[in-house]
């Protein structure tokens, strides 16, 4: 995990800006059986730094998907910006504010 910065705080307008941009993505990394692993984790910290903002499909029983999903963003200091279903959305920023492709300043200021 090479961001050592703290998960980013959404209020309720960034969360849905950010759920409507994901809405055309597709998953990137499957939660299965095997659980969180440090192979999993690594692959979530690589996509999100790739992109900032990525779908996970978590593969369990309803009553598990939220807790994993929380673990996750913990675990790679992002935030979950909305559960659909199976899928849980996270967001973390781009250390570096020039490389960031998501601006959400619109949504703080509304």
């Amino acid at each position: 995990m090479s961001d050592a910065s703290p998960a980013p705080e959404l209020g309720g307008r960034e969360r849905r800006a950010l759920r409507r941009l994901a809405h055309d993505l597709r998953p990137v990394v499957q939660v299965g059986g095997a659980g969180l692993s440090d192979g999993l984790i690594a692959a979530v910290d690589a996509a999100l730094h790739d992109h900032e903002l990525v779908k996970l499909e978590i593969a369990r029983e309803r009553r598990e998907r939220a807790e994993l999903a929380d673990a996750v963003a913990e675990r790679t200091r992002s935030a979950l910006a909305g559960m659909v279903g199976k899928i849980a959305i996270l967001y973390r920023p781009a250390p570096d504010p020039t490389k960031r492709r998501i601006d959400l300043s619109a949504e703080r200021t509304r």
